[in-house]
């Protein structure tokens, strides 16, 4: 699919853009092809455009003086971020979107994307591909709505229970006025905040970690009252890596999130930003948490893991049902 193409239909499908709004597109610009196709494919369906072109030869903690600038007096319709995603810049991704979130607008938020995942990968979607991924993440919603306490277990050792009482599962595939301010794209999941200090057992990621990237050995984190204790692994740089982002401050190793991957394009790639959406797999997150229906988590960073081949049991008003066996939904 050409970039350009997939940028509009995201834009159209998920943002929901139309001819005369505006939208200014950020981008590093080590990222410039993605950053260009979206401008081309917002200018191709009549929107107002502004590119704002960042450096990137060091790592970000703080927002740039003329960057900050240019979020608090533009009055666009939509923002579009297009930025790296080291977990290190993980903190002035945050900061940005606070910013961003202030008022009323939409905002695609997109750390880490790759040319190619708008050419063959999670972004290189169809109108119809999108709408059938979001008729889909509709009927998961629905049957999570009286979801009281999910279990999450997996081959590899992952066995996990949490609470999310009072807590509202919500889409990335559709933008929500009532539950949400901004998404990251590619789209494909459904999500929750657990209650923070409910998370209990063992979670075992293999594959990928957020901010990490791929990974040969899994990694074991032991989780009580919600926090993450440390990580075991084989590989001592993941271990490192791991261990420094969940101590960022007093929040950072506090559960935040349970995700579920519903894209049917979506890869193992270099980025945890596409691989989280894979159908058939899981992620928890620890760290921020705000921008979730009902997140308590104030944390500097989020950094997520994830759990393939998952089992997802589901306990609410009427009993348990499974919504997952090892990878596979079982929603009639």
């Amino acid at each position: 699919m050409k970039p350009e193409v997939a940028a509009e239909n995201a834009l159209t499908y998920v943002l929901e853009a139309v001819a005369g709004e505006r939208i200014v597109v950020i981008y590093d610009d080590v990222l410039s092809e993605v950053g260009e196709a979206f401008a081309h494919g917002a200018l191709d369906m009549g929107l107002w455009t502004r590119s704002v072109v960042l450096e990137t030869r060091k790592t970000r903690k703080a927002i740039p003086p003329e960057l900050r600038e240019i979020i608090v007096n533009e009055r666009p319709d939509i923002y579009v971020n297009v930025l790296r995603g080291p977990s290190e810049e993980t903190p002035f991704r945050i900061a940005v979107t606070k910013l961003q979130t202030r008022k009323k607008l939409r905002l695609g938020h997109c750390p880490g994307i790759a040319l190619d995942m708008l050419t063959e990968g999670a972004m290189a979607l169809t109108g119809r591909q999108y709408e059938k991924m979001q008729d889909f993440s509709r009927k998961l919603l629905r049957s999570l709505s009286s979801a009281n306490e999910i279990c999450v277990t997996s081959p590899r050792g992952t066995d996990l229970t949490m609470s999310v009482k009072d807590r509202q599962f919500f889409a990335d595939t559709f933008f929500n006025w009532r539950t949400m301010k901004w998404i990251n794209l590619p789209v494909g999941e459904v999500a929750v905040g657990p209650v923070e200090n409910s998370l209990e057992g063992t979670l075992v990621s293999e594959g990928a970690i957020g901010g990490v990237g791929l990974i040969k050995h899994p990694v074991i984190i032991p989780v009580t009252a919600g926090k993450a204790g440390s990580p075991k692994t084989d590989e001592a740089k993941v271990r490192k890596k791991v261990s420094q982002a969940l101590k960022t401050d007093g929040w950072s190793g506090i559960v935040g999130e349970l995700g579920i991957g519903l894209n049917p394009k979506a890869r193992f790639s270099d980025e945890f930003l596409e691989i989280e959406k894979i159908a058939g797999t899981c992620h928890i997150a620890f760290g921020n948490n705000l921008d979730f229906p009902g997140g308590q988590n104030p944390s500097a960073n989020h950094m997520d893991f994830l759990i393939t081949d998952p089992t997802i049991e589901v306990e609410g008003r009427a009993g348990s049902e499974e919504i997952m066996r090892k990878g596979e939904f079982l929603l009639d």
